[in-house]
């Protein structure tokens, strides 16, 4: 930018503005009053911000308040901006005080100065297209603001089916080729009875489609909007041609199918369905680490822990042991549910917090679940594509330690009583002979009877005659 400047003014004072600059003096206070994170805003808030402020050029030229030349160079400068122009002049926070009001006071400068440009004016000069009076006509920051996070939410959490999908996809086909392989099941880290690492994986998908269903409900509610309310829900300023318009102008633009909130003050002042979107990514992310937990203790090893499953090597495990791999996969997706949890309790403060008509902290809510959202996504994918697609099983490691352990008892109970049961058991464990081979010495059983009653096979399967393990 160059050295030369222009003043501008509000209800505080004076600053001097860069003559490039395409943002003006309230974002330039915004940019000085609120260097929180480093960051700028995401380009998809920028986005939709952009195309609200065309749908509503659109609307205000249908109820006659802009003319057709300010409809058309609002309209141009908004295509340029969902284009991915003028991005860089976005200069506030996503984290800042006043309800989002350094958002839409950004939005409107920036497309305020550049319609000024395509009307052949210099920036600066608002007389020709004002950022209130012609960009923010018939709007207010808490009607525009809540509606540009919710379809960045919506586009943010949309990805998230597609990912689980996969990564369902891949826990289904991992059942599928150790569909029989039978390992030891273990309850509280203790030796349990056999299961199938097909009944292991297909736990894994079944929990994941449950995730997905309550991600997709929640993000279906972010087409519903507030648009029209202005200030507290209730359209003042916003005459009745605008709000018949103005939310069939956005939806044509965006291609969501959007509909206004039946009740606007309600819309405006509670956050409880940015809670559930968050409930729903929290939720998912406990499921997911839940499992890279088992994915690590299954690993773990190679000659000291579980082994059952090996995972991919990705990287070096240490600077200082030669040949050691972590499982460095799951381990990110366990630090990403434990950034969804602070993320969920952020949320959470935040929706509590609103007062009487409007929430202020709504910065803090889209910004937890737009980081949510992102890094989820990305943690699935990962997740998928370089740790769950490759799982091993030991076969042969499992199937010992299923003969070999005491809780092989467990399948005697039935046919010599739970207290024999447990001498055998006991008596494994200190002699280290199996189950199996105390049976036989002990005659309780004949062979013929021993083989069938401590085949492991049967004992993973849901009994024949009783309601399928699915539901009836």
């Amino acid at each position: 930018m160059t050295t030369q400047t222009r003043l501008e003014h509000d209800l505080v004072g004076s600053m001097a503005v860069s003559c490039d600059a395409y943002y003006g003096i309230h974002s330039l206070r915004a940019a000085e009053n609120f260097p929180i994170t480093g960051r700028r805003l995401p380009a998809s808030l920028i986005r939709h911000m952009a195309r609200i402020k065309k749908a509503c050029a659109l609307a205000n030229h249908a109820a006659g308040i802009l003319t057709a030349g300010q409809t058309d160079a609002i309209c141009r400068a908004c295509d340029e901006i969902i284009a991915g122009k003028l991005h860089d002049q976005f200069i506030v926070d996503p984290i800042q005080g006043g309800a989002g009001t350094s958002t839409n006071m950004n939005a409107n400068e920036v497309i305020a100065n550049r319609a000024i440009e395509l009307l052949g004016g210099v920036k600066g000069d608002y007389s020709i297209i004002h950022p209130n009076d012609h960009v923010n006509a018939s709007q207010s920051t808490n009607d525009v603001y809540p509606t540009a996070i919710r379809l960045a939410l919506y586009e943010a959490a949309l990805p998230l089916s597609d990912v689980l999908d996969e990564l369902i996809a891949a826990f289904d086909e991992r059942a599928a080729t150790f569909a029989h392989v039978i390992t030891l099941g273990r309850t509280q880290l203790q030796d349990a009875v056999p299961i199938r690492f097909e009944q292991i994986f297909s736990a894994y998908s079944a929990v994941l489609r449950r995730e997905k269903k309550r991600v997709q409900n929640a993000c279906s509610q972010m087409l519903c909007i507030n648009l029209g309310g202005t200030a507290i829900g209730t359209g003042m300023n916003a005459p009745a041609e605008y709000l018949q318009s103005v939310v069939p102008f956005l939806t044509e633009i965006t291609g969501y199918p959007l509909q206004r909130s039946e009740d606007c003050v309600d819309a405006t002042q509670n956050a409880d369905s940015y809670v559930e979107l968050s409930s729903a990514l929290k939720s998912c992310g406990v499921s997911l680490s839940k499992i890279c937990n088992d994915l690590r203790l299954l690993s773990s090893g190679p000659n000291g822990g579980f082994a059952d499953i090996t995972l991919p090597a990705r990287q070096n495990g240490s600077s200082i042991m030669p040949g050691k791999v972590n499982p460095v996969i799951p381990e990110v997706v366990n630090q990403i549910a434990f950034r969804l949890i602070g993320f969920d309790v952020t949320v959470t403060m935040a929706a509590e917090a609103g007062q009487l008509e409007l929430n202020a902290f709504e910065p803090v809510i889209f910004d937890s679940l737009h980081q949510g959202c992102t890094q989820l996504t990305e943690g699935i994918r990962t997740l998928t594509k370089h740790c769950v697609c490759g799982i091993g099983v030991n076969h042969d490691r499992c199937l010992n330690m299923v003969e070999s352990s005491s809780s092989m008892a467990t399948a005697l109970a039935p046919s010599i009583g739970y207290t024999q049961a447990c001498h055998i058991a006991c008596e494994a464990q200190r002699s280290h002979a199996t189950v199996r081979q105390i049976v036989l010495d002990q005659g309780l059983l004949t062979p013929e009877e021993t083989e069938k009653t401590l085949n492991p096979l049967p004992m993973t399967e849901w009994p024949s005659n009783g309601t399928d393990r699915k539901g009836a």
